[in-house]
């Protein structure tokens, strides 16, 4: 059975965007604190995917979510190497609690039908 591109659409009938994939991506970022970034990964394969599908506010979402997910990745990994000299276990804390941030703050633009804040920064 073909997809129509319809079917497909990130429009609902009532022309609103269908904000349930970008909330799911969140989602599996903030899982990814539990699973050691492994659904990190899934919610960045979709958010890479499913990119350039919708208004630009929306596309800005996915932006922000391949944004956040190479610095973590980065930040996470410098962290690493700063365990061999202890202050590392402090800098892993710390990256959580900014994952944690960015991915409500990001969640809560969605639901306001808006862009995230600063999609760019490097922090939050």
């Amino acid at each position: 059975m073909n997809e129509s591109p319809e079917s497909r659409s990130v429009i609902d009938s009532g022309g609103a965007p269908d904000t349930t994939l970008p909330i799911v991506v969140y989602a599996l970022f903030l899982a990814g604190i539990v699973t050691g970034g492994l659904t990190m990964l899934v919610g960045v394969v979709i958010a890479y995917v499913y990119r350039g599908e919708g208004p630009h506010w929306f596309d800005e979402h996915y932006r922000y979510q391949i944004r956040t997910f190479w610095l973590a990745l980065l930040y996470f990994a410098i962290s690493a190497l700063l365990m061999l000299v202890l202050i590392g276990f402090v800098t892993w804390l710390v990256v959580v609690v900014w994952l944690v941030i960015r991915c409500v703050k990001g969640i809560k633009r969605l639901q306001e039908q808006r862009a995230p804040d600063n999609v760019d920064a490097w922090l939050i």
